[in-house]
């Protein structure tokens, strides 16, 4: 399994139990659809290994508490504390509306109301504090700020975002 055919689930951060259970910091806006997963593959040296899963369930209502198979002492759990945890694309649960997940757009057609044909999204930055969205327009960079009232609509079928953005704000690059 390639990274690139995965989503980053979450990361493990701490020890539970010296039984070599493990507490996962999940990236999700809802944990409990986690709970009853049979494997994930971890990041190890750059390549994705599958464990599998023997019992988890949510600690704190934010933490995944895991048991891997054969992870059965604190020596076997320290080797995999802050590693990172993927699961297959097709795992992803689906979105509709103006929702969607970042890979999802990349190469839509991105369009302003005002503006027009804005060009062709490559990417989202999402290491900053507001998640901006980058549009190549002919060579040119245009950056939006992926804020929920600028996305009108997301057309899968058409591969196109709608978007309203504040006059000006897509004249300052060209």
């Amino acid at each position: 399994m390639q990274k690139e055919d995965c989503f980053y689930l979450g990361k493990i951060v701490k020890k539970y139990s010296f039984k070599g259970e493990l507490l996962v910091k999940l990236d999700t806006d809802n944990p409990s659809i986690y709970t009853k997963m049979e494997s994930v593959f971890i990041d190890k040296n750059k390549s994705l290994i599958p464990f599998f899963i023997e019992r988890s369930s949510l600690h704190k209502s934010t933490l995944l508490r895991v048991k891997f198979e054969d992870i059965d002492s604190e020596e076997d759990a320290d080797k995999l504390l802050k590693s990172e945890l993927y699961l297959p694309l097709e795992f992803l649960p689906q979105l509709t509306g103006n929702k969607f997940y970042y890979h999802e757009i990349f190469g839509f057609e991105a369009e302003d109301l005002s503006f027009g044909l804005v060009g062709i999204v490559k990417g989202v930055n999402d290491t900053t504090n507001q998640a901006i969205l980058e549009i190549d327009r002919n060579g040119s960079e245009i950056l939006i700020p992926l804020i929920d009232d600028f996305i009108k609509s997301v057309d899968r079928e058409q591969k196109k975002i709608i978007l309203k953005v504040p006059e000006g704000l897509i004249d300052i690059y060209l």
